[in-house]
């Protein structure tokens, strides 16, 4: 038998026997929330995927040109990467030249920012809403999750042969889409509701730590949902039809604040608000 068809045949039979054990149980349990997942990603060629999509993409994108607000993200995003617990992350943190309202992390805590978002996040605490937020969703690996629900709806051997490098242009393209990665824009694509939740407590928990104050997030998200009554089909549109942002999110965010509010009195250092940004 040929070595490469007789590894295939290997793969599938163990892949068979892990899906089944994956979805009865889980393979892993997503940070905070403890909710169970099927990932049958391996986390390394996630990263790696991602520090790929990542490099194509902001080669493929005008980095800002201001220095100071782009040294205020890199700040934000080194006191959120400081408390996430993945020293194995290679964290890069970029500020795009563009008016989208828009912003994204990729496995390995590649993160990028778009300047039509600022004026929304007014100060450094609300840009520390909008990075720990795409940042939680990296820490929970909601692509990988996503991945892994569409390869095994492709069957088992179809994840067999992805993960034994076959199709490789299909799994670049299938993490561009689970983490929302648009191929030419940046646009995000929707994660479902509840990773969207997910996302929402894992980062509010993340900016307390950080020292930001958790109380700026559900402010947030209502500026956010009073954009979309006065941008109908514009940019607030274009982000808020893929992050709900509306009053029933405010109200779950509320919901956390006795939580995230102990876990911001116990920060090391308290920053509060921090800078204004516009």
């Amino acid at each position: 038998m040929n070595p490469d068809r007789r590894q295939i045949i290997q793969t599938i039979g163990l892949f068979g026997i892990t899906g089944i054990g994956c979805s009865l149980c889980g393979c892993k349990s997503a940070p905070v929330t403890q909710r169970r997942q099927l990932i049958l990603i391996p986390e390394g060629q996630e990263i790696a995927l991602g520090a790929q999509a990542f490099q194509e993409t902001v080669a493929s994108e005008a980095l800002s040109a201001n220095q100071p607000m782009a040294e205020i993200v890199n700040r934000v995003g080194k006191r959120i990467a400081g408390v996430a617990e993945r020293n194995d992350y290679e964290w890069e943190f970029r500020l795009i030249a563009s008016e989208q309202q828009n912003a994204f992390c990729l496995p390995g805590g590649k993160v990028a920012i778009y300047e039509g978002i600022l004026p929304v996040c007014q100060n450094e605490a609300g840009l520390a809403v909008v990075m720990a937020h795409e940042v939680a969703h990296a820490l929970a690996r909601h692509g990988g999750e996503r991945m892994s629900h569409s390869m095994a709806a492709d069957g088992v051997k179809r994840v067999a042969e992805k993960l034994a490098g076959k199709f490789v242009p299909d799994k670049q393209q299938l993490l561009m889409q689970a983490y929302g990665l648009g191929t030419k824009y940046g646009v995000l694509l929707p994660y479902n509701r509840r990773q969207e939740s997910e996302a929402d407590h894992i980062g509010v928990n993340l900016m307390a730590r950080a020292g930001y104050d958790p109380v700026v997030a559900p402010d947030f998200w209502r500026r956010f949902a009073g954009l979309k009554g006065e941008q109908q089909g514009g940019l607030a549109d274009e982000f808020l039809s893929t992050h709900p942002s509306d009053e029933r999110r405010a109200r779950d965010l509320l919901a956390l604040m006795d939580e995230a509010r102990s876990i911001y009195d116990r920060a090391p250092q308290k920053i509060g608000i921090g800078q204004r940004l516009i």
